[in-house]
């Protein structure tokens, strides 16, 4: 009997599983070995567990944050983002990458980095504020969708090296950083108002046009000096000393390194073209003289 084709036997599988069970089974186009598209059948397990996971991830720090568990809720998010950087990674590894991943990874964000942080914040310090408290987190809510529809419809357009507007991921990095950092102290209104104001903030950032680093260009199969081990080691030993405000210092950081950068760039021409113009002056004196 000859070998059967590992993709054919999946698929039969796939047949007789929807024979059984009432769900409508996947079908997508993919590219063969001789270049052609074939309509494949079911989806790929390994990538779409970790997807799975930080989807989890989101919908348990939700759950959290109804039963005013700040840091379990905030520990659930930066858990998401681990899952969420590992699905991409493992596709690409395993030669599994699909539509129907792509699609499912951007929902899972949506979730995990869009509706959890803006629920989480707004359970912590917004409802005092009302109506006010409800519309900043529905700002970053909305923002978050606008953002992952903007990334999606600009894949292989744009500098890998730079992000267009600020990410997802570090956007909730920064409200459940500053969740968990805030639980431990009093809630006055001065600091709802605060975290509205914030939470407002990083919404915009995530769909202004300002330029924020990747970080896709780090290899991590080159050779670094070994002093790099070392300050890696640092950065770890001084999130551990308090995880929360080190957390919320990088995130705030990295939010703020998108308009510092727009500042510099706008500032750095007219410098250039103040010390142009002085010296043409300077050359004009002299041939006068």
């Amino acid at each position: 009997m000859p070998d059967q084709n590992p993709s054919e036997s999946a698929e039969s599988i796939s047949a007789k599983v929807s024979d059984v069970i009432p769900i409508d089974e996947h079908e997508e186009d993919e590219v063969a070995e001789n270049g052609k598209l074939v309509r494949r059948r079911g989806v790929y397990l390994l990538p779409n567990l970790f997807t799975t996971g930080a989807l989890f991830g989101g919908f348990f720090a939700i759950i959290s944050a109804m039963n005013e568990n700040f840091a379990n809720a905030a520990m659930a998010i930066f858990a998401a983002q681990i899952l969420d950087g590992f699905d991409g990674r493992v596709a690409r590894m395993t030669n599994t990458t699909s539509k129907f991943g792509t699609e499912y990874d951007s929902l899972s964000d949506m979730v995990s980095f869009g509706l959890a942080p803006a629920i989480v914040m707004f359970s912590w310090a917004l409802e005092p504020l009302g109506k006010f408290g409800w519309a900043a987190a529905f700002v970053f809510t909305c923002c978050a969708a606008l953002r992952l529809a903007r990334f999606n419809t600009q894949v292989g357009t744009t500098d890998s090296r730079y992000f267009t507007g600020l990410a997802s991921p570090p956007a909730a990095t920064l409200l459940a950083s500053g969740v968990w950092l805030g639980s431990g102290y009093e809630l006055t209104a001065e600091v709802s108002v605060f975290a509205a104001l914030v939470t407002a903030f990083v919404g915009f950032m995530m769909v202004s046009n300002l330029r924020y680093q990747s970080f896709k260009g780090l290899d991590a199969n080159r050779r670094v000096p070994f002093v790099a081990m070392l300050i890696t080691l640092f950065v770890f030993v001084v999130i551990t000393i308090n995880p929360p405000m080190v957390l919320f210092g990088l995130a705030f950081t990295y939010a703020i390194s998108g308009p510092a950068g727009w500042v510099w760039d706008h500032l750095k021409p007219k410098k250039v073209d103040a010390e142009l113009g002085e010296s043409q002056a300077r050359e004009s004196v002299d041939e006068q003289e």
